[in-house]
């Protein structure tokens, strides 16, 4: 029997809900508008650097982290500004500035309504 359960690390916290932009892709097809929101989420995880910077802030203490402790990813601060502006324009992040510094969090319901997108709708035996 194959798992297919979701880990807990994406589960959203109690009281949070995020509507799926899509069913589970073995449901029925996508329509234009479904493929289009599913596709921004993953093209803006395609890049490697942004990548890094949302696995920094997903594993931070706390669940978010400053722009500060998440920057040393091989590229300059503009670009790191950059990519985190296209992580967040995808919904897989959100920030609040506190003083002079930027804080990031992970959307987990966003991220636990991807994973949802890639299970299948029911086990295969």
């Amino acid at each position: 029997m194959p798992n297919t359960e979701v880990l807990p690390l994406l589960e959203p916290a109690s009281g949070e809900s995020a509507a799926p932009c899509c069913p589970p892709l073995t449901e029925r097809p996508f329509t234009a508008d479904e493929a289009d929101a599913a596709a921004r989420m993953f093209k803006a995880l395609g890049d490697p650097v942004r990548l890094r910077l949302l696995s920094s802030v997903a594993s931070h203490e706390g669940g978010e982290a400053c722009v500060c402790d998440i920057s040393d990813v091989g590229v300059s601060q503009p670009t790191v500004s950059h990519h985190l502006k296209k992580l967040k324009e995808a919904g897989l992040l959100t920030s609040e500035r506190r003083g002079t510094w930027v804080y990031y969090r992970v959307e987990r319901p966003v991220l636990a309504a991807m994973g949802k997108l890639l299970t299948t709708a029911s086990a295969v035996a």
